[in-house]
């Protein structure tokens, strides 16, 4: 997906706009536990609006936007949307975990991507959680044509969220990391580790993005500790830490200016298809570019890649409604010499 940062001159990157999705809700109960009393939705909610109360009162100039405040049910798609019109800086998706067996607990921390273990196959692990939360499309009318034809149940529909990992891989992990490192000790024991997989909403989100899992719903000791109010508002206070560390790192560190220049290949006004904007400069023939010979121009921190470049408006037009096929949030961008700039 694509990060969607304008930068001119004398711009600097804050993390401004946070949006919490609490998951599942309405007609979408998610997990829920054995005795049938206690449902993910509920869990979700509480703790994604006490996250976002304390956000709010320690950095009263971030806007903090959650997907849902209430019980309704809200598509994949509508959640990555309301993040994506936002401008954020920051998705956190907020979940709680299920299996059959009750042994297993602890919480987890997901980026997207491949498997974070190169030994290990995508399909395994994690996949029997990645294909449970992703199956919420299947509440959705016509979702196989929202989705580009995804279909939970199916090990291929994977094989192209694999390949179109998170741009912001980069800073979703780091963010994970710091999550991972403030939920150590807390009321949920077991960390089970930070893990790259296939989850639709992160897929569709356009900047920095992590899934929580805050504990198994199907375990007793996390279950007692998840029905605790102390408890929930501890869990939502260990990821408000990590949101804190993360905003310092990223407002300082992230404030590269603008160079003076960008890097020409022509002269005058060309139209071109911006697919990506990481803050790592990735190579010409990785699969990502799916065989297209980018061109890359540094915006501050961030290496932007094009394709589809033509003299022409309409040139570039054509082109992208191709690309738009492999690269669905790819948009058109006019080229002015030392300028970049979106087009309609």
């Amino acid at each position: 997906m694509l990060l969607c940062v304008a930068l001119t001159a004398g711009d600097k990157l804050r993390l401004s706009t946070i949006v919490i999705d609490a998951g599942h809700g309405g007609k979408d109960s998610g997990a829920v536990s054995r005795d049938r009393k206690t449902y993910e939705k509920t869990l979700t909610l509480d703790i994604a609006a006490t996250l976002a109360e304390k956000i709010r009162k320690a950095y009263p100039d971030v806007k903090v936007l959650l997907t849902r405040s209430d019980d309704r049910y809200v598509t994949l798609n509508d959640r990555a949307d309301m993040a994506n019109k936002a401008d954020a800086n920051l998705f956190i998706s907020i979940h709680i975990n299920s299996i059959d067996k009750t042994s297993p607990s602890g919480f987890s921390v997901h980026v997207l991507g491949q498997s974070s273990n190169k030994n290990r196959d995508l399909y395994a692990g994690n996949m029997e959680v990645v294909q449970r939360e992703n199956s919420v499309v299947l509440l959705e009318d016509d979702y196989q044509t929202t989705y580009g034809g995804f279909d939970p149940n199916d090990p291929e529909s994977y094989i192209f969220l694999s390949l179109m990992q998170n741009s912001n891989l980069e800073q979703s992990i780091r963010f994970a990391q710091l999550v991972q490192k403030h939920l150590q000790g807390g009321p949920i024991k077991t960390d089970r580790g930070i893990s790259q997989d296939p989850f639709l909403v992160l897929w569709r989100t356009a900047m920095p993005a992590v899934l929580l899992e805050l504990g198994f719903i199907s375990n007793s000791n996390d279950l007692t500790a998840l029905r605790s109010q102390t408890d929930r508002d501890r869990l939502a206070e260990r990821v408000f830490q990590a949101v804190k560390e993360y905003k310092g790192i990223y407002d300082g560190t992230l404030d590269a200016p603008v160079p003076d220049s960008v890097q020409k290949e022509k002269t005058g006004t060309v139209y071109a298809v911006q697919i990506f904007a990481v803050s790592r400069k990735m190579d010409p023939a990785a699969r990502e570019f799916l065989g297209y010979a980018p061109r890359v121009i540094q915006s501050g921190g961030l290496y932007k890649y094009y394709i589809g470049i033509s003299d022409s408006k309409a040139g570039a037009l054509k082109e992208m409604s191709s690309i738009r096929k492999k690269y669905p949030d790819a948009f058109l961008v006019r080229i002015d010499g030392d300028q970049v700039s979106r087009e309609e």
